[in-house]
């Protein structure tokens, strides 16, 4: 596990984050830790509306139009390397 060392802590937030861990019977490491873990968590999709992130950009972008690309048909099908053969 990797650690992580807070520097110029405010003394007032320090007081606070021991009597909050002192609260729910937890060492200020683990307060802290609790804290951070709940700060960095995703939220599931449901929290934005069900829809995932492709949805989101769609309709967020949806009002300015979208473009038709006329996509050419291939020409030639993929070939394996060949590995130690002469070259065509």
């Amino acid at each position: 596990m990797a650690s992580l060392t807070i520097r110029n802590l405010d003394d007032t937030i320090k007081a606070q984050l021991r009597l909050q861990a002192a609260r729910h019977g937890r060492s200020m490491e683990e307060e802290a830790r609790t804290i951070l873990r709940q700060a960095v968590v995703t939220q599931p999709p449901e929290a934005e509306g069900g829809r995932g992130l492709g949805s989101r950009i769609h309709a967020h972008f949806a009002a300015l139009g979208g473009v038709d690309l006329d996509l050419p048909a291939g020409a030639s099908t993929a070939e394996g390397a060949g590995f130690g053969e002469e070259p065509l």
